[in-house]
């Protein structure tokens, strides 16, 4: 996974201080309510499709964007499910960063499920219940905050 430009100039200036950054992430179903994962290449686990906001880019468009370049699956963003602040991780090379995740539920518009860039070793449709494994414990999370959504029909923010 290359660092997008605009965090390498930033990195310039500030170094490996702490980076507060705009992500998404995307949780998508098909019409059975299987859902699209992406094996991830960096670190082998099975997540939802997700990514960083491009300068000025409206987080719904970066969904949508994220999803069709990982997974070649067209979407059209329909709900805010959640915003999220990650815990500040750090890297190998000591970059520091914290996530401001928008986590969005999407529908299918067309494209087939198929690995479309080097941050995915596999892509693939699965039924709950029937998940591959390694799966990233952020998978978990974002269902469990997809179903209190969908039960209560209100964005949940960290508090």
């Amino acid at each position: 996974m290359a660092t997008p430009e605009f965090i390498l100039r930033l990195r310039e200036k500030i170094g490996t201080e702490q980076l507060w950054l705009p992500g998404v992430t995307a949780l998508v179903r098909d019409d059975a309510g299987r859902v699209l994962l992406g094996q991830r290449s960096d670190n082998g686990l099975w997540s939802l499709p997700s990514g960083i906001s491009e300068p000025g880019e409206p987080m719904a468009l970066t969904c949508a964007r994220e999803v069709e370049e990982e997974t070649g699956v067209r979407v059209e963003v329909v709900a805010l499910i959640s915003i999220h602040s990650t815990l500040p991780m750090a890297y190998p090379n000591g970059d520091r960063s914290v996530f401001v995740d928008h986590f969005f539920e999407c529908r299918v518009l067309g494209g087939e499920a198929v690995v479309n860039d080097d941050e995915s070793l596999a892509v693939g449709w699965f039924a709950p219940g029937e998940f591959p494994e390694p799966l990233s414990p952020q998978v978990t999370r974002c269902l469990k905050q997809a179903a209190e959504f969908a039960a209560t029909g209100r964005t949940l923010f960290d508090t």
